[in-house]
């Protein structure tokens, strides 16, 4: 059977750990050529390197720097000739807020890293792959993208957002050989939703109940529904929000 990232050159934001992490690793473990790791935290995309099957290598990266993240993409094509798929996962949550004593700052940091980074992420990748007449790009959207999130007017906003860039994008770059996708995640066990939860049992079994089957969804499985987007499997697909949720959104 063919490998869905056989000969790939893999860019992956936020891979220091949860649904970043697993999709780097089964990125690696689906053939591709070469996984980069992004992420603001270079010792937990250090362990994401390490866990890969086959080639990789890490960058310190804040994707709200869009200096930097020019650079880092200009130097991965610099290295390896291309950039043939990129997951833009990088994102934060916080605390509820009430829409109206939500302070403005935490509204602009909401905004600039789930949402601003995506658009600069995504400029400097369409950059590159426009000139090579290829890609494909992930974007991770939420739940939150699709229904607002209760208390979090800003990630709700944000997650909204992330699906309208991905459907422009997707409309102006599908003629050039680019495929822009979004995922929307269920609530997933990872370390900002546990940071959030902050190990309040009433909390865990809410958010857990959100969930179609009563339980968090484990990163590997959205990781697999990433990766099948940025596959030929997945060649006719451009412009779509993938809800991977177990059917929650459905009832």
């Amino acid at each position: 059977m063919v490998e869905l990232a056989t000969g790939k050159i893999v860019f992956v934001t936020g891979g220091a750990s949860g649904i970043g992490r697993a999709a780097a690793v089964e990125f690696s473990a689906e053939g591709a050529s070469h996984v980069v790791v992004a992420d603001i935290d270079s010792e937990g995309a250090e362990v994401t390197v390490a866990a890969l099957r086959g080639s990789g290598s890490w960058v310190q990266l804040d994707v709200t720097d869009d200096d930097a993240v020019a650079r880092t993409l200009d130097q991965i094509v610099a290295e390896h000739g291309r950039i043939d798929i990129a997951f833009n996962n990088a994102g934060i949550n916080d605390t509820p807020h009430q829409f109206h004593n939500l302070p403005v700052e935490r509204w602009d940091r909401m905004l600039d890293v789930n949402l601003g980074s995506v658009y600069s992420c995504m400029r400097h990748e369409l950059r590159h792959m426009a000139a090579a007449g290829r890609g494909a790009i992930v974007n991770t959207s939420s739940g939150a993208g699709v229904v607002a999130a209760p208390g979090l007017p800003h990630y709700t906003a944000a997650k909204h957002g992330v699906i309208g860039l991905t459907k422009a994008a997707a409309q102006e770059y599908a003629r050039q050989g680019i495929r822009v996708n979004a995922v929307l995640p269920g609530s997933t066990d990872t370390a900002m939703l546990q940071n959030f939860i902050a190990g309040d049992e009433g909390m865990a079994k809410l958010i857990a109940n959100a969930n179609i089957h009563g339980e968090l969804l484990r990163p590997e499985a959205v990781a697999a529904a990433v990766v099948w987007l940025c596959s030929d499997h997945a060649g006719m697909v451009n412009g779509q929000s993938l809800v991977v949720d177990g059917g929650g959104l459905v009832r």
